[in-house]
């Protein structure tokens, strides 16, 4: 993983917008329609080059392919791993928006999360997606020549957010559920990190997960799973370096109350006993940016760095570069300027097709991080 010793450095969570050609297609595979293979994998490798290219352009230093092969940073595992036979599952939501049902309603209408295809496990799981990793790394790559990133990372979902998002009706628990999850997609994993790819684990489940499939259990019964969750992600990752690995934790990429959240005290020990070396997490919504103090007051690990959100990921303002810069001074007086990255709180288009902000605002955005990053930088290293 790529840190600097004369500057902040600038990255984001995963999605990014994908075109319209790229989107039917993709829709097109997903509902099982007829298609054309060789035009969505010429349209792929075109999006790939042509969001790094984006991305560079708006100051982002360590970038990604934006996710274009996936409709959805979670459900996509579905045609990688056997074992996902079911009909779909009923549709998942958290116990903060059952409180107001009227906005759940609106929120599913333009969300897109009705209408990505969530089977069940009905099977065992078995990986099968080696090609379609291997597309990835090689996409990515081919965008990454002739321009000058600083690192590139690739996205997987951790065995947990698996298990949230495609239920299961062929394991006995929860539990094995999980185990058997982690050891299919320890393939997806080597395979990234043995191409010199840095693996970002997308973990929402570690904070997500209490009040979407915990929400009627106890905090207990949650931490019970979360400690799994993360024992099956370190097993899984096993071979991987912790340096080549980062962490994203988030409690939804949804404008909700978000009342229910799990505070960042009761997990962030957990946290810090994953493998990966940094941690990517929510830092400027209005439920969780006083939780800087948390990670002040927590004793983060000598080896951890800190790539927090300073951009908020489901809002239409446009951060000040002053306030991006205020944020990333806060986390440098915790563990040092050398060890903070710039970051976005979640993605910008978690569901193909349902961008969370405006596509040309969210751009706009990530400019303005990366003149915060400036801004913090030339005070930092003065």
């Amino acid at each position: 993983m790529k840190l600097s010793d004369d500057r902040i450095l600038t990255t984001h969570v995963g999605s990014l917008p994908r075109p319209t050609d790229l989107l039917d297609l993709s829709f097109a595979k997903d509902r099982h329609q007829d298609y054309d293979a060789a035009a969505l994998d010429a349209c792929l490798e075109s999006a790939v080059a042509d969001i790094v290219a984006k991305q560079l352009g708006c100051g982002v230093d360590i970038v990604n392919d934006g996710e274009m092969s996936k409709i959805n940073y979670a459900t996509y595992v579905k045609e990688r791993v056997s074992g996902f036979e079911g009909e779909d599952e009923a549709r998942v939501h958290g116990s903060d928006l059952a409180a107001f049902p009227g906005y759940l309603e609106r929120l599913f209408e333009t969300g897109g999360i009705g209408v990505m295809k969530r089977p069940v496990c009905t099977g065992p799981v078995a990986y099968q997606g080696e090609a379609a990793v291997e597309v990835d790394i090689a996409n990515l790559k081919a965008g990454l020549e002739g321009r000058a990133a600083a690192d590139c990372f690739i996205n997987a979902a951790s065995p947990g957010v698996i298990a949230l998002f495609l239920g299961n009706t062929h394991y006995k628990d929860h539990e094995a559920y999980i185990w058997s999850l982690a050891e299919a997609m320890k393939t997806e994993y080597d395979l990234i990190t043995g191409a010199g790819i840095v693996l970002q684990l997308d973990a929402p489940d570690l904070a997500m997960g209490r009040h979407i499939q915990f929400g009627d259990d106890d905090l207990a019964t949650f931490r019970r799973a979360a400690e799994i969750h993360v024992e099956a992600l370190n097993h899984s990752t096993r071979d991987c370096p912790p340096e080549l690995m980062r962490l994203h934790l988030c409690w939804g990429n949804y404008d909700g109350p978000h009342h229910h959240d799990v505070p960042l005290t009761e997990v962030i020990n957990l946290v810090f006993k994953a493998r990966p070396q940094a941690i990517v997490f929510e830092g400027a919504n209005p439920r969780h940016e006083h939780e800087w103090k948390v990670w002040r007051d927590a004793g983060v690990p000598d080896d951890k760095v800190l790539v927090p959100g300073v951009i908020n990921s489901t809002s239409n303002y446009i951060e000040h570069p002053e306030l991006v810069a205020d944020r990333l001074e806060r986390y440098a007086a915790i563990v040092g300027r050398e060890r903070v990255i710039a970051g976005t709180d979640c993605g910008m288009s978690t569901s193909a097709g349902f961008p969370k902000v405006d596509p040309d605002i969210g751009w706009a955005k990530y400019a303005s991080m990366a003149e915060g990053a400036r801004l913090a930088s030339e005070r930092l290293w003065a």
